[in-house]
């Protein structure tokens, strides 16, 4: 397969290929969160629905699509980066040239992946002490600490993302 083509206006910024390990885990990701996205739909539409039947909410609806929204996001976040979804402003650096411009972009996708490194660290403290304190949610009793476990591996995912991003910028010849 070939690299898939940059963004039209912004040809500093290509995409990942199509066979890089990360793009690959970040498109099967992406599937997940689509499932955990319709599942927590279908939740909510279930339980709308009962209530308006007059059955009754599902218990602890509410904290399931917490979980579910929140865990959909960080999945879709990889393939974001992968495929330069994320918002680019280039109004100030558009008549650079091309390998100016992917520095440019490549310094910026370093920056992001620190931020979303500190973000993994605090997910990670919070798993500990949730774990560590027997945090479970009020409703259902459900242990959170698996939920921020698994926010700090996706989060991580688009950490590695970012920086394959950058390095991928630095790599590329204009």
């Amino acid at each position: 397969m070939t690299a898939a083509s940059p963004l039209p206006g912004h040809p500093a910024a290509p995409p990942l290929p199509e066979h890089s390990p990360i793009a690959r885990a970040a498109r099967a990701l992406a599937i997940v969160g689509g499932a955990l996205s319709i599942a927590t739909a279908l939740l909510v539409t279930s339980s709308v629905t009962l209530r308006w039947l007059g059955y009754g909410a599902i218990n602890g609806d509410f904290e399931l699509v917490q979980v579910g929204v929140a865990l959909s996001v960080f999945c879709f976040l990889p393939l974001t980066q992968a495929s330069r979804g994320n918002i680019v402003v280039d109004t100030f650096t558009g008549w650079l040239p091309t390998r100016a411009q992917r520095v440019i972009d490549a310094f910026w996708d370093f920056v992001y992946a620190a931020f979303m490194a500190l973000v993994a660290w605090g997910l990670m403290n919070g798993a500990r002490d949730a774990f560590a304190s027997h945090l479970n949610s009020a409703m259902l009793g459900m242990p959170l600490w698996p939920v921020f476990a698994a926010a700090v591996l996706l989060v991580l995912l688009l950490v590695a993302t970012a920086i394959d991003t950058a390095l991928t910028l630095l790599r590329e010849r204009t």
